[in-house]
């Protein structure tokens, strides 16, 4: 999480968090100066954990209404893209590979000169993922499911990180405060 003013990190902090989201988030928002109160939030979308997620965006909603901000949402997928393009100006697409879960990992592909998706987020097989990426440059937390042997690389241990929101285009900080899953859902409502 982070407290920007102006374009500038006031504050951040930043957790990998296995379990228990929900008893650490609200805590280490009132550690921020002043409560990490703020007239406008960003909560990540997703895709990622489906319970992290989920309290991010409550909170992030709960906070909105109780202190009349305005809420958006950013894609994990975009954030760490652009903070891909911003370590490494002579990249010029890049897929982003999140673990996904059931076997699968999150994949999107992006450009960075004019930023931009170039193909929807998929959920995929790791073979197929390997297959589609082709020769673009790989980062995030599923590129150990591609290729095990770059499971401890700098690029295979990038995650999003609200600080770096500011790399982001404004179009891309815009999204609708809801979760972006990624995969249709494992539960399929009873047949009558």
């Amino acid at each position: 999480m982070a407290l920007i003013a102006d374009g500038r990190v006031i504050a951040a902090a930043h957790r990998r968090v296995g379990r228990g989201h929900a008893e650490q988030l609200l805590p280490m928002i009132a550690a921020l100066p002043d409560g990490g109160r703020a007239e406008r939030l960003l909560v990540d979308c997703g895709p990622g954990s489906f319970t992290g997620i989920r309290v991010g965006l409550a909170a992030a909603r709960a906070l909105g209404l109780g202190w009349n901000a305005t809420v958006l949402g950013y894609s994990a997928l975009a954030l760490i893209a652009a903070r891909a393009f911003a370590d490494a100006p002579s990249l010029a697409t890049v897929a982003v590979v999140l673990e996904g879960g059931h076997g699968e990992v999150f994949m999107q592909a992006f450009a960075a000169s004019p930023f931009a998706a170039l193909a929807p987020l998929a959920s995929r097989l790791p073979e197929d993922a390997r297959a589609a990426a082709g020769d673009i440059a790989l980062i995030g937390s599923g590129v150990r499911w591609l290729h095990p042997d770059r499971a401890e690389t700098a690029a295979a241990m990038m995650l999003p990180v609200a600080a770096d929101i500011g790399l982001l285009p404004a179009a891309y900080a815009q999204l609708p405060a809801r979760p972006v899953y990624g995969r249709p859902p494992d539960a399929k409502p009873a047949a009558r």
